[in-house]
């Protein structure tokens, strides 16, 4: 049997696609798998320190970024770099306060007075005055940014002389001195110019601060209270014939009537009597009970042992000396007595 070989007839291949499954697979995973930044973030801030230049969002491990001081300080090492290095773990190497703050000017002691504080940049001074002197200007001044420098906020203030114009003349009333200005701690008296008038408020005012008095000027007015006495009433004590600011009473009130309010009263600055006198009402005056409580002897639970035991002991103690005082009266009917220089028998007639 022979065999022929005959033509075969090979199907067209397809043309190979660019995208294969391992393209897809690969794809997959870098979406899919975390990748690891070996990066710095940002680099940290310092109360001092700002950055020099621009800064990056992102710092490779050996970059590095230098430091200048902000305004209001100086380096406290001058001339040398401030530097941060991006380390291998990802993390900035930790730096210490390479600045200082600035110093403003020095302020002096003003005269008659003192400052206290800290001179240097956000800082405050203050300003007290002695005794009988006052503050002109700023009491606290603050070290603050000027230009390029630091500065104070306002110029130091002075310490000046407390003084007080003349207080205000009163109408009929006088004063013991006259003068264009008052010293700390000077005295002006206050007095009225007649008797027909009462002085109404403090008689002395002392300058106690620049322009400033103690207290208000009195006032001299004419003061009458009339009579306090109420219907039924008779006056006790302060008899008089007017009566003027202060004048103090005693009221009470006849017999049958007894007083309703207070029974001392005051002559006001307002002619009117402080408080209003009391009135007179009809009766005796209510009072509490002259009756005294029943007292009951407390009966013998109340003693306890020991007040009975402190009785029984008393009453055998008074038996005891009766007994004693009449045994020895018995002995002394057939005794003896000595009387100087003889020795004499005497006998005694039983009682």
């Amino acid at each position: 049997m022979t065999a022929s070989c005959g033509s075969r007839r090979i199907p067209a291949r397809r043309p190979e696609s660019s995208f294969s499954c391992w393209s897809f697979v690969g794809i997959l995973l870098v979406v899919l798998l975390p990748t690891s930044t070996d990066a710095c973030g940002a680099p940290p801030r310092y109360e001092s320190m700002m950055l020099k230049g621009g800064s990056n969002d992102v710092y490779q491990p050996g970059d590095t970024v230098e430091y200048q001081c902000r305004p209001g300080y100086i380096p406290i090492l001058p001339r040398l770099p401030v530097l941060s290095v991006c380390r291998s773990d990802n993390t900035w190497e930790p730096l210490q306060e390479a600045c200082s703050r600035k110093p403003c000017p020095q302020l002096p002691d003003p005269l008659n007075g003192q400052v206290s504080g800290n001179f240097q940049f956000g800082s405050e001074a203050h300003y007290t005055c002695n005794n009988g002197y006052h503050l002109v200007g700023e009491a606290t001044l603050y070290c603050e940014l000027s230009g390029n420098t630091v500065d104070w906020s306002a110029d130091p203030p002075q310490c000046e002389k407390i003084l007080c114009r003349p207080p205000k003349q009163i109408e009929n009333g006088i004063t013991n001195t006259q003068k264009e200005s008052y010293e700390y701690n000077e005295v002006v008296i206050y007095s009225c110019a007649s008797n027909i008038y009462s002085l109404i408020g403090n008689s002395t005012l002392i300058c106690t601060g620049h322009d400033l008095w103690s207290s208000n000027p009195p006032e001299c007015k004419v003061v009458r209270c009339k009579s306090p006495v109420p219907k039924n009433g008779q006056l006790l004590s302060g008899h008089k014939v007017q009566f003027s600011y202060q004048d103090k009473v005693l009221l009470g009130c006849k017999e049958g009537f007894h007083p309703q309010g207070s029974k001392t009263v005051v002559c006001g600055a307002n002619s009117e009597w402080e408080p209003q006198p009391p009135e007179c009402i009809s009766g005796p005056a209510p009072g509490p009970s002259t009756l005294s409580p029943p007292t009951h002897s407390p009966p013998a639970d109340a003693l306890g042992a020991g007040g009975i035991a402190a009785i029984v002991i008393s009453v055998v103690a008074v038996i005891a000396i009766i007994g004693g005082g009449l045994l020895s009266l018995h002995k002394k009917k057939k005794g003896t007595y000595l009387t100087g220089e003889s020795h004499r028998e005497v006998k005694f007639i039983s009682l």
